[in-house]
């Protein structure tokens, strides 16, 4: 509402006329923090907002453009504060399911943002917590400074895995990285020094007290930990998927040609992100030593690594949602169904076989898939009622999916069937006798269609010889930067009032075609 002050004192409002569009509006005041502050390392605001005006209320507002953070945070943050409402099981289960969410996270950068088919995730996160637990027990570094080793062992590990990369892609990278892992574990197992137990590490120092082990305080404080550890992967996925390292990937995943021609190292940022992600899974591998406060060789297992591939598959890799939704539909089938035993397993391979189905990149990839169909279902729509005559409009405009542009193109299809019934010869031989002045409603209307629509060809009068003695010529522009008009015919008018006529006569044609 707006209120405009007369010389009488006197207001007069003015009611807003029309619907508000269905969006997500906040009108914020004027230098808010949220349009100062930036992620850390970024140039991605914490928020991000985008001028809107809506022309039904002539109200102009601010619109957030990227909700994902915010829903990220309204299903988080509830979370993060219903925890100590939950039961012991339900505690453990929360951070079983960030820790391996955490680690889907990063595996995902690796599969959907380098598109490294790497199968040596748990590889690098047990390889990281192996490190960091020796370095705790047998050398006595307290434990905040195995976050740092792992990290450390992890960023290395990747270095060595990431070499073959560049000559191996696909399947046989796969089972490459498969067989590594499966070393690493047969190694490990074998060095009894290091792993006298049954190939484990037990007693690692832990961020849980030894007294809360176990007990309701702990379990607490290892959730709560763990929601964090969570966060943490979910910013380093944002920050390295939507900044440059990311948009390059995703560019040159389109066309590498194009990549590689416009100055974009493809490889090199593969590599990056791949080492970016194997240092997070290194710090993961300290996290997961430490809240076990033991580590064993089961980190390597094949049965771990096909957990974690169920969930990727029934999630999605492009998305961060696909990470999280994907671990927590397994974790919920396979604690929350232990009863049933090694049918939970069957459960868990029956969802993947059903989403892989009927999903093209898993549950993430549903809606997308929605908008496809219903784009296919719309455009089909309207080419059969195109068809039988019953709603105008030009084939063109079939597979467009923007309706305003559906629209216009209707309106102009509308539009020259009706010129076309203004072309007689009396309108063209008006033209013909006073090409420029004055001129009937019918020929206006040409004229001024002619000057305001986009053609393909636009049409140029060339004069040849000296002022005296012009001749002209009749070209057409190609609107090709570079590439010179083209002589539409050869015939020299010998004066400017034949040739604008001429050109006349070739947009007449144009239109009476069209």
């Amino acid at each position: 509402m707006n209120n405009f002050k007369l010389n009488t004192d006197k207001q007069i409002s003015f009611q807003s006329v029309g619907q508000t569009s269905k969006e997500y509006k906040i009108h914020p005041k004027t230098g808010s923090v949220w349009n100062k502050f930036r992620l850390p390392m970024s140039r991605r605001h914490w928020l991000k907002w985008r001028t809107h005006y809506n022309k039904k209320n002539l109200t102009k507002a601010r619109r957030l453009e990227d909700k994902r953070p915010l829903w990220w945070f309204l299903c988080l943050i509830p979370l993060g504060f219903s925890l100590p409402w939950l039961s012991n099981f339900a505690l453990s289960a929360v951070a079983i399911f960030c820790i391996y969410a955490s680690i889907n996270l990063l595996w995902s950068l690796t599969l959907g943002t380098a598109g490294i088919f790497s199968l040596a995730t748990m590889a690098v996160v047990g390889v990281a917590g192996y490190v960091a637990a020796a370095a705790n027990v047998y050398l006595g570094i307290p434990w905040p400074f195995m976050f740092a080793i792992g990290t450390i062992a992890g960023l290395i590990f990747g270095g060595f895995l990431a070499l073959p990369s560049s000559r191996l892609d696909g399947l046989y990278y796969a089972l490459l990285t498969l067989g590594l892992a499966e070393i690493c574990r047969v190694f490990i197992s074998q060095i009894h020094a290091l792993t006298p137990t049954n190939g484990s590490i037990n007693g690692v120092s832990s961020f849980i007290p030894e007294d809360w082990y176990l007990q309701r305080p702990g379990l607490l404080l290892g959730a709560i930990t763990a929601l964090v550890l969570l966060l943490l992967s979910l910013l380093i996925y944002r920050l390295v998927n939507g900044e440059t390292l990311g948009r390059q990937l995703q560019v040159a995943r389109e066309d590498e040609e194009f990549a590689e021609a416009i100055g974009i190292n493809y490889h090199s940022a593969r590599i990056k992100v791949f080492l970016i992600s194997c240092a997070g899974l290194g710090f993961i591998g300290a996290f997961y030593a430490m809240y076990f406060r033991s580590i064993s060789v089961g980190v390597f297992s094949l049965d771990q690594l096909m957990l974690l591939f169920a969930m990727i598959v029934i999630g999605g890799t492009e998305r961060a949602e696909g990470a999280v939704l994907g671990t927590a539909i397994v974790i919920l089938i396979d604690r929350g169904l232990f009863e049933l035993g090694p049918m939970r397993i069957v459960i868990i391979a029956v969802v993947m076989i059903l989403v892989t189905t009927y999903a093209s990149n898993g549950i993430t990839g549903i809606r997308q898939q929605f908008r496809n169909f219903r784009h296919r279902f719309q455009t089909q729509k309207r080419s059969l009622i195109t068809t039988k005559g019953g709603e105008v409009m030009p084939e063109e405009a079939i597979d467009i999916n923007d309706k305003q542009q559906i629209y216009s193109r209707r309106f102009d299809f509308r539009l020259r069937n009706h010129l076309k019934t203004l072309v007689t010869d009396d309108v063209i031989a008006e033209h013909k006798a006073k090409p420029l002045g004055q001129h009937s409603d019918a020929l206006s209307r040409l004229l001024n269609y002619f000057r305001r629509t986009d053609v393909l060809d636009k049409y140029a009068i060339e004069q040849i010889g000296s002022l005296k003695e012009a001749k002209y010529k009749i070209l057409a522009f190609t609107g090709i930067p570079g590439k010179p008009p083209r002589v539409v015919d050869e015939r020299i008018y010998n004066s400017k009032n034949d040739a604008y006529h001429a050109v006349f006569l070739m947009r007449i044609n144009d239109l009476l075609e069209s």
